[in-house]
């Protein structure tokens, strides 16, 4: 895996948000975070020029790529034989057809403007997933790993850690990549939860992170009147702000709530 792999070509276009990873030290970085296995089921997304694919190809036992620059596509498959590589936007594939009951291994270098949105898909299929290796930029990176009472703690930090674990591994300068974004990038790992605290009804738990985060700087009791939360009964003060909160303790609130019936409608989010 230490020899160097030529970037196929292909140019990076700006209205699919791709920026090329070209740093030999970092793609064998993520090679290694990932250490996939020969029975492995890898499913890359976004692979671009295929700079990740010439380190992945031939690791695992199935490799699926999805790629929405249909102008890469003919690039790719003509380049890795092995990989099957399907044309289409990640936001739109039947993941559940893909998936099967299987434990995947995802990885990519995600867009940023895709980035939060496919994470919030990919959090309903963990039942088919093994881990998630992806880059993003450094700034969503950080409000994934974040711990409660920090600036970067929010709605996303809570939705994401109450459904896996959460590493932030390293830092990803811009000249990185081509062409350099104007951020810093960080690849981090998601593995699910085996144990979490049981969940009466995702709905519920949404709504209530939802509208908590979206008016961050009021107190809960205040944020959260519109939905009738039972603070007595969760166990969290009612004056607490919402950075303030546990993902366990917004588990609790949601779960005084009775998902279907829930009062209020959320749309000040």
């Amino acid at each position: 895996m230490g020899k160097q792999r030529q970037n196929a070509p292909g140019k990076a276009r700006k209205r699919f948000g791709q920026h090329f990873l070209r740093d030999e030290a970092v793609l064998q970085a993520i090679v290694d975070a990932v250490h996939p296995g020969a029975d492995d089921l890898l499913l890359e997304i976004g692979p671009g020029n295929g700079a990740l694919t010439a380190y992945l190809d031939g690791l695992s036992r199935r490799y699926v790529a999805v790629e929405l620059d249909r102008d890469l596509v003919p690039l790719l498959r003509a380049r890795f034989a092995g990989v099957e590589v399907i044309a289409a936007d990640i936001l739109r594939v039947d993941l559940s057809e893909l998936f099967g009951a299987q434990g995947w291994r995802v990885v990519g270098n995600l867009p940023y403007n895709i980035s939060t949105p496919l994470l919030v898909r990919m959090l309903a299929h963990l039942g088919s997933i093994r881990d998630m290796h992806f880059m993003l930029q450094r700034e969503v990176a950080s409000r994934l790993s974040a711990a409660p009472r920090s600036k970067a703690w929010g709605r996303l930090s809570v939705l994401v850690q109450y459904h896996c674990e959460v590493e932030q591994l390293f830092d990803v300068a811009p000249e990185s990549f081509d062409p350099p974004p104007r951020v810093w990038s960080s690849v981090v790992r998601l593995v699910p939860r085996v144990e979490k605290m049981p969940l009466v009804s995702e709905e519920a738990f949404e709504r209530v992170i939802r509208n908590a985060f979206s008016q961050r700087r009021k107190r809960l009791s205040n944020a959260l009147q519109s939905l009738g939360v039972d603070f007595d009964e969760a166990g969290v003060d009612p004056g607490a702000r919402a950075d303030e909160v546990s993902v366990d303790q917004f588990v609790a609130l949601s779960n005084t709530l009775s998902g279907p019936g829930l009062s209020g409608d959320g749309e000040n989010a």
